[in-house]
């Protein structure tokens, strides 16, 4: 489904991205963890067409999508739920979730989705803004799902939530896993990561440093942990 090959990326004079290769395959949710500054937000901007990558490329459902801008890419099937989730202030819950335009016939209908977030449902007539952090973050996550992308990324999605809140995050993401899609999932809970993901990426100052299946994950969980300064 999504095929990075070689992606390096600056700021100015200073390199963040140093050939980063990974892949996500359909119905894979696959995870990215890094210290702060590792450059897991950098390479999730190229990815969308954010950030202009200086080499390498990318390849979505098997076509090149790496001189295209972001919204060519997000109509391609690509969505985002960002680490500040991008809620509209003057807009209702409902409206939020009705603005993005559906890109494929994937995506999820308004009673799908206040199925799926009873709490959107009964809040659909306040201003998104007026919602709790876990609430925002299913906001956020649901306006996605009405797209219809194919592959969703995401940053930080359990950032600062309660554990039963995250706990249903998780839930969300194998609901959505079993649909097909495919979710790269940039997270610095790697306690968290480890329960819905197939397979784990490390990224250091740039660098993919270790490709991990989920067993070998959990048998060094310990040792990586440490390495993350976690």
């Amino acid at each position: 489904m999504l095929e990075v090959t070689n992606l390096q990326a600056w700021y100015g004079l200073a390199q963040a991205l140093h050939g980063v290769d990974l892949r996500v395959g359909e119905g894979e949710v696959v995870a990215l963890a890094g210290r702060n500054g590792a450059g897991k937000t950098t390479l999730v901007r190229c990815l969308i067409g954010l950030h202009r990558q200086a080499g390498g490329s990318v390849r979505f459902l098997g076509r090149d999508v790496t001189g295209m801008a972001a919204h060519q890419r997000a109509r391609a099937g690509m969505g985002w739920v960002q680490d500040d989730r991008g809620i509209y202030a003057g807009l209702t819950v409902e409206e939020n979730l009705l603005l993005p335009p559906r890109v494929s016939d994937r995506a999820w209908t308004l009673d799908r989705v206040y199925e799926a977030f009873p709490v959107l449902a009964d809040r659909r007539k306040a201003s998104g803004t007026t919602l709790s952090g876990g609430e925002q973050q299913m906001l956020a996550i649901a306006r996605v799902l009405r797209t219809g992308a194919r592959l969703l990324l995401m940053d930080e999605p359990s950032e600062g939530l309660a554990p039963v809140i995250v706990a249903r995050i998780g839930a969300i993401i194998r609901e959505i896993k079993a649909t097909g899609a495919g979710v790269l999932l940039i997270e610095q809970n790697v306690k968290f990561a480890a329960t819905v993901a197939d397979r784990h990426y490390l990224l250091s100052q740039g660098r993919i440093v270790e490709s991990l299946d989920s067993s070998d994950f959990r048998r060094r969980e310990g040792e990586l942990l440490k390495h993350l300064g976690i």
